[in-house]
């Protein structure tokens, strides 16, 4: 990385993933593309990014940290998924082909998608049935289905992690009978520890550009704090829409890749 005009562009671009990710998800979009105009290999630009955004994953946790009260046992269930299905993503990184995952991924995201934006109608549907048929509420921990769907989506986020954030919400949104914000600050507690699992597995098996770390580490740090504040003061339908709006750009991006 040469010239401070590369610095500078690898610094900002932290600074809005780390608050993207915060507040929505899909800040990969913003500092993976940079990443890759400093001549960067795409392999290496993605691990760079993974290691770089971190610091800002762990920030925009510890900045939702009121939304996550009471919530600790189903993280904590959760968490085990996220660490493994991490694990597994940035393994399947080194050893495939791009093109054998990066194929699916636009699918992945636009499904998302459509499930953020109709979240409060199914939810409403699902909460009229049960009430008609006298069955119990949704379990607090959405069940089965719920754990290994976020343990999938943490493999795609130990892979690439773009819209990661996004796919965790839609599939909590479907299962759990709970606050949109509530649902966003678990979604950074499984991005971070998704991150820092794929992270720790990079330093010791592949490539990566420190500099690069360096800056976008900085950079997200600070940005997680500035999403997670930004993020926690949006209105439900408001963060929906930004989540939709962020996401159709993503899912657009990846298209053209």
């Amino acid at each position: 990385m040469e010239g401070l005009p590369e610095i500078l562009a690898v610094l900002a671009a932290g600074v809005g993933a780390g608050a993207v990710n915060a507040a929505v998800g899909s800040g990969t979009l913003i500092s993976f593309p940079v990443l890759l105009a400093t001549g960067l290999s795409p392999v290496t630009a993605t691990v760079s990014n993974a290691l770089g955004l971190v610091p800002g994953s762990v920030s925009a946790a510890v900045g939702y940290r009121r939304e996550l009260a009471g919530q600790r046992g189903r993280v904590l269930k959760w968490s085990a998924g996220a660490v493994l299905g991490g694990l597994t993503g940035a393994t399947l990184l080194l050893v495939l082909p791009a093109a054998a995952f990066e194929t699916i991924v636009p699918v992945l995201v636009g499904l998302a998608l459509v499930l953020v934006a109709l979240q409060p109608l199914i939810g409403r549907r699902l909460r009229d049935r049960r009430a008609r048929t006298g069955r119990a509420s949704a379990r607090a921990d959405g069940g089965p289905s719920l754990l290994v769907g976020l343990a999938l989506a943490s493999v795609y986020g130990g892979y690439f992690s773009a819209a990661q954030g996004i796919v965790y919400v839609s599939l909590m949104g479907l299962r759990l009978d709970d606050g949109l914000q509530r649902l966003n600050a678990v979604k950074n507690v499984l991005v971070a520890l998704v991150n820092t699992v794929a992270a720790l597995f990079f330093l010791f098996a592949a490539d990566f550009d420190w500099t690069a770390v360096a800056l976008l580490a900085v950079g997200s740090a600070a940005g997680g704090r500035i999403g997670a504040a930004a993020g926690r003061r949006l209105r439900p339908a408001v963060l929906r829409t930004l989540i939709v709006v962020i996401g159709t750009v993503a899912v657009v991006q990846l298209s053209a890749r």
